[in-house]
């Protein structure tokens, strides 16, 4: 297991970061293998000490991986099976019929299958030793999510509330049955969580070796059809059928006019302080095994969240509900005193929010692209920023810098040039020099954005469930110098430490 950065050791020293979700990545059969030793390669020659992602888990068909299949799970779509080639697992005939033909599943199920074959004949194989010790080390979460997963292959294309009612209710000797039936698949579930736990620790080791540390992303809410509300209905707002009684969104703000309404089950937090947030902690050492920094989105959900009965869907009908707040985060840092978390404010922020942050010493973000409203004293602009905080020029929720920089109206346009410094030319390098210069501690630049791109290359659109989570890296459109001309910036404004 790769060793975990302290808090100490992150926060605080100048840096710079850029943030790609691993699925951006070109490879034709996964990312976490030379793919991301090249993508980590150009960042060091960059001067870039931080990758931020999305979250990891395993999504459903829109996409989003912020409504994933489990809240431990890695997604199988990210390992890199031409790796499995090496270990005898593969060979590169195979993957050739797979790419015509087959697919990514039955390659996983050959190679588990050979991955236990030899197991069988060498018990003493190191691999299947590391692989037993990650099973006992995971099997809290991992057993749920393998049977989880193997009912919803015998079930295509349903949630889990229209699953067999033995099934959805989790009778114990249905599941037993059930799983003697699907071992295989059961088996092949679990060979796939550890290749990728495998994949991604070596791609870890090999960004400290470089300097370079691993920022990820927990969403504050899970989707219903998971794993995680599946096998833990008595922790969230459900009814004795498993629907929701109440779901998560946002009331109206700068993404939505009219609110966003998630539709994630809410957790039901007097169930889960009653366990010691026993399920939350278990999630945190996850992202602990897989990150050096961590951030928290809709962190106010934390203080107050948005609560909309489960039969509207206009989430102006929803209402503040107080979160755990204190407790929770108490809980966390007795468990993890070195837990180092970042607190996604963006949004509507009270000062409860703020304060309840400032009371772990948790750093916020700051967004230039909210900057320009006119107000001198908005907290996005650099000259109001804090030392504690994170700068990000946009982030997968925006615009690229240059699409927005072009639908500005041409007043604050104007604003945006009087206040950089720039005529406009060379967008969107002005905004970025300004996240580098300001005092923040950590500056995040989305990788379309030092690529220059408009809003062809936008990730993701809030509110919208179509065209999202596509956009994909293209070497051919880097600059030659780009390494080297963000190393220079990084450098001039003392963020290469």
């Amino acid at each position: 297991m790769t060793e975990h950065a302290t808090g100490a050791d992150l926060l605080g020293t100048r840096k710079a970061g850029v943030l790609l979700h691993p699925t951006c990545l070109p490879g034709e059969w996964g990312v976490l293998g030379q793919s991301a030793r090249d993508f980590l390669d150009f960042l060091a020659s960059a001067g870039i000490r931080v990758w931020q992602t999305l979250p990891i888990g395993p999504t459903h068909a829109d996409l989003s991986p912020y409504q994933s299949l489990s809240a431990h799970a890695g997604s199988p779509d990210f390992v890199d099976l031409s790796e499995l080639i090496p270990l005898g697992l593969l060979e590169q005939s195979e993957l050739a019929q797979a790419a015509q033909v087959t697919g990514r599943r039955p390659c996983f199920e050959l190679a588990a299958q050979r991955f236990f074959d030899q197991a069988r004949d060498e018990p003493e194989n190191v691999t299947y030793r590391h692989y037993l010790d990650y099973r006992a080390a995971n099997d809290h979460w991992l057993d749920d999510f393998s049977l989880f997963t193997a009912i919803r292959e015998r079930n295509p294309g349903l949630n889990w509330l229209e699953w067999p009612t033995e099934l959805r209710d989790r009778d114990t000797t249905s599941l037993r049955a059930f799983a003697e039936n699907a071992a295989s698949t059961i088996q092949r579930v679990c060979f796939e969580q550890f290749m990728f736990d495998q994949q991604w620790q070596a791609i870890r080791r090999y960004a400290h070796e470089r300097d370079i540390r691993m920022f990820g992303d927990i969403p504050i809410f899970v989707a219903h059809d998971s794993a995680d509300v599946w096998a833990n209905r008595h922790l969230f707002k459900l009814d004795n059928q498993g629907r929701s009684t109440v779901v998560a969104g946002v009331p109206p703000d700068y993404f939505s006019p009219d609110g966003q309404h998630w539709g994630n089950p809410l957790f039901d937090w007097d169930a889960m302080s009653e366990e010691g947030y026993n399920w939350w902690l278990q999630r945190l050492d996850s992202q602990r095994h897989l990150f050096d920094l961590i951030r928290i989105d809709h962190f106010r959900g934390l203080e107050a969240y948005w609560e909309i009965p489960a039969q509207d869907s206009n989430p102006r009908y929803g209402y503040w509900v107080a979160g755990p707040g204190r407790n929770f985060l108490d809980a966390c840092f007795r468990a993890f005193p070195e837990l180092p978390l970042v607190a996604e404010n963006l949004g509507i922020i009270s000062e409860e929010v703020e304060q309840l942050r400032r009371t772990f010493h948790l750093p916020g973000m700051t967004v230039l692209q909210f900057g320009f409203d006119g107000n001198p004293q908005n907290p996005h602009l650099t000259h109001n920023h804090e030392r504690n905080n994170l700068v990000y020029t946009g982030t997968h929720d925006n615009d690229t810098t240059l699409g927005w920089y072009r639908g500005l109206d041409e007043h604050t346009r104007h604003y945006v040039n009087h206040y950089l410094g720039t005529s406009g030319e060379h967008m969107p390098w002005p905004v970025i020099q300004a996240a580098f210069r300001s005092v923040s501690w950590l500056a995040i630049v989305p990788m379309q954005d030092l690529l220059g791109l408009g809003s062809e290359a936008r990730f993701n659109t809030p509110g919208t469930i179509e065209n999202n989570w596509l956009w994909k890296l293209d070497w051919r459109e880097v600059p030659p110098g780009l390494a080297g001309s963000t190393r220079e910036l990084a450098g001039l404004y003392g963020r290469l430490t």
